[in-house]
Parts: structure tokens; C-alpha cells; sequence
């Protein structure tokens, strides 16, 4: 059996550890057609905590059931990238023999750096309009998917939004699902332009229970042959800290390091697998996320890994020597990074594990 876990941003897991049900109601409305509140949800959630998955497995879902799927990138240019799809899907539609059911269209990956041309602003929702009239007329529809709308241009999300609403208020088969950090969500739900967003049916992601991910890893280590006592299979889970992107890369040395030992792990394997899942979460995640930040944020968030919980305003004004408007400004920023996260009245705590321990070290 080769290793089934899937430490790579955006791939599909094994198992969805900590998530079901959570896209019942996008699957009820598929089934329901145009206006069904789950045809239209945001997922929100951390970095690296699974929102890209979740997409991937909606748009699975949205296959399964016959419906076309256009998936894209908040990168600039995005909304021309989305006409674009539409058109190929028309062309392709208007070309095959009337019973044919599509299943799938897919442009994920895809980067596309133009911006939407003036005159052909109309002709996106006219496209659109066509198409999903194409697709009803079929008993099928389009679901659309938009990821890290943290980085995107919030006047093509304005366009896309006002679009949408028009083909739902025409009783057109579409769905709509964004993903992106807490608070430019919340950001571009506060602004006039997407007030019909806060319809939204909101996906909050979050840490998986340790229960979960120790079964879960119970279930495929037992699949995989691989001999490894309770004990050891639960400190792996605790390890996680029931972080998807982690529960991937214990998974992963744990079973790497059960292809050298044999299919067999004791205390020493089990450790080593840890350590090296921990060394990659540090490079990939926490790095990553503190490569582009100001040497002021990097002073608020030292003045957090000095607590062994989470931080109360008073505390990091007290080391920083800031005014509270002052801390209260970089705790917005941060949190908006997607680096820390409310904890409380008045607290934050890291929102990424390893980072407090990166911090210190």
C-alpha cells in the first residue's frame, strides 16, 4: 500500500478528519437547484488549515451530482479568467448532441494576468445568462469556486457577486463558494458592493478533535500493515495539534519511517517521524507566513511567544511600550496575516502551530 497521506497544499487527504458534514448543506442544495442557501458559502479558516480541500471536495460533490465547475485563483484578472471558462464550456456545450450531461470543467491552476476589457463586461453575465440556461435546460448547473480572496481585487469580487445575485434573482442553477482568511472575509462582507454575501452560509474551519485524528490514523495505519502501539499512535495525533496540513505530514514520516523500519514503530520512530513533520511545517507554513511581514509585527509577535498562552492586549503594550491604539492596530493587521487569532475578550493567541516554539528559538 503506498502512503496515502498528502502533505502538499490544496492535495486531497486520505480522509477529511474533523470535517463531516460541514458541505451537507452545499449537497442538499445541488440537489435543490437555483436558491438553495448552500448553492452560496464561504469557508473560512487559518492558513493550512484545509479551506483549499475543502474547495477540492466541493467541487467533487458538484461533479457527482452533474454539475459543471469552474475552479480559479483570486490572482488578478481573475473574473476575465472565469468568462473565459464559461466560453469554452459554451462552445463545448453548444457543440455536443442535446443529452449530453457534463460532469466536470476545471481551469484551476490557471493564472491569468489581464484584466476583464470595458466592453466585455456585459458580455460576461450575457455569457453566463446563456450558459446557464444551456445547463438548466440539461437539469444540471454551474458551480463556480474562488480561492484566497484574501489577495484579490475586491472590484472584480464586486462584479462577480453582483452577477451571481442577478442569475439567482433569474431562478439560473448556479453556486458560488469562496475561501479565504477570517478577516478579509469579514472585511469584504462589511462592504456595500457585497452586501449579498452575507447570505453566505458560513464554513468556519477548525482544528480537528485529537479523537478524530487518532482514529483516523488507527483506521489506516491498521490498513497499511504497519504494527504501532495506542500510546504511540495517540502522541502522534496530539503532535498534530489537530492541524490538517500537520495530520498530513505526521501521517506522512510516520509511514516513511515504518517503510525503513520494517512496518513496525517504537518510541524512536515515532519521534524521528514527528520531528521531521514539525521541521517541514516550520519551512512550508511558518516561514512562509513571516517572510513578508514588518519588523513591527515581528516585535508584536515576539512580545507573544514570551507568554506560554495566549496574550492579553495589556501585556504586549506593556513589553512593546505601545499605546493600546497602537496594539490594537497590529493586532488587526496580524490577525488579517492569518498568523494570530482572537482567544478570547481581550487576547489573541498564535493562530499556527510551531510558531510560538519558531519564535523563541
Amino acid at each position: 500500500m503506498q502512503n496515502p497521506f498528502k502533505p502538499t497544499a490544496g492535495a486531497t487527504p486520505p480522509e477529511l478528519v474533523g470535517r463531516a458534514g460541514l458541505l451537507d448543506e452545499f449537497e442538499y442544495g445541488l440537489q435543490q437547484g437555483s436558491g438553495a442557501p448552500g448553492l452560496l458559502s464561504i469557508i473560512t479558516g487559518s492558513r493550512g488549515i484545509g479551506k483549499t480541500v475543502m474547495l477540492s471536495e466541493a467541487e467533487g460533490i458538484a461533479r457527482d451530482h452533474g454539475w459543471a465547475v469552474i475552479s480559479r485563483t483570486a490572482t488578478p484578472g481573475f473574473l476575465a479568467g472565469v468568462g473565459d471558462d464559461m466560453l469554452r464550456l459554451l462552445d463545448e456545450l453548444g457543440d455536443g448532441p442535446p443529452s449530453r450531461k457534463i460532469t466536470a470543467f476545471s481551469a484551476a491552476g490557471f493564472a491569468v494576468t489581464t484584466q476583464l476589457p470595458p466592453e466585455r463586461a456585459a458580455d460576461w453575465r450575457r455569457t453566463g445568462n446563456d450558459l446557464l440556461r444551456l445547463l438548466d435546460a440539461k437539469g444540471t448547473g454551474l458551480v463556480i469556486t474562488i480561492d484566497e480572496i484574501h489577495a484579490v481585487d475586491r472590484t472584480e469580487i464586486a462584479q462577480l457577486a453582483a452577477d451571481v445575485q442577478h442569475f439567482i434573482r433569474d431562478g439560473l442553477p448556479i453556486g458560488l463558494i469562496f475561501a479565504g482568511l477570517p478577516a478579509a472575509v469579514s472585511d469584504l462582507l462589511n462592504e456595500g458592493v457585497a452586501t449579498f454575501l452575507r447570505r453566505a452560509d458560513r464554513i468556519n474551519l477548525h482544528e480537528a478533535a485529537i479523537a478524530e485524528v487518532t482514529a483516523s490514523y488507527s483506521e489506516l495505519f491498521n490498513q497499511g500493515g504497519i504494527s504501532i502501539s495506542p500510546d504511540l499512535i495517540n502522541q502522534a495525533a496530539e503532535a498534530t495539534e489537530g492541524y490538517p496540513f500537520l495530520i498530513q505530514l505526521v501521517g506522512y514520516y510516520l509511514w516513511l519511517e515504518a517503510d525503513k523500519a520494517g512496518w513496525k514503530l517504537d518510541q524512536t520512530n515515532v519521534q524521528r517521524g514527528i520531528a521531521a513533520a514539525q521541521r517541514r511545517n516550520t519551512l512550508v507554513v511558518v516561514e512562509s507566513a513571516l517572510s513578508d511581514i514588518s519588523d513591527r509585527d515581528r516585535e508584536f509577535l515576539d512580545a507573544m511567544a514570551a507568554q506560554d498562552g495566549p496574550s492579553a492586549a495589556g501585556q504586549i503594550g506593556a513589553i512593546l511600550k505601545a499605546k493600546p491604539n497602537v496594539v490594537s492596530k497590529y493586532r488587526n493587521r496580524l490577525i488579517a496575516a492569518g498568523l494570530i487569532e482572537s482567544a478570547g475578550y481581550g487576547k489573541v493567541d498564535f493562530a499556527i502551530p510551531g510558531l510560538r516554539q519558531y519564535l523563541r528559538e
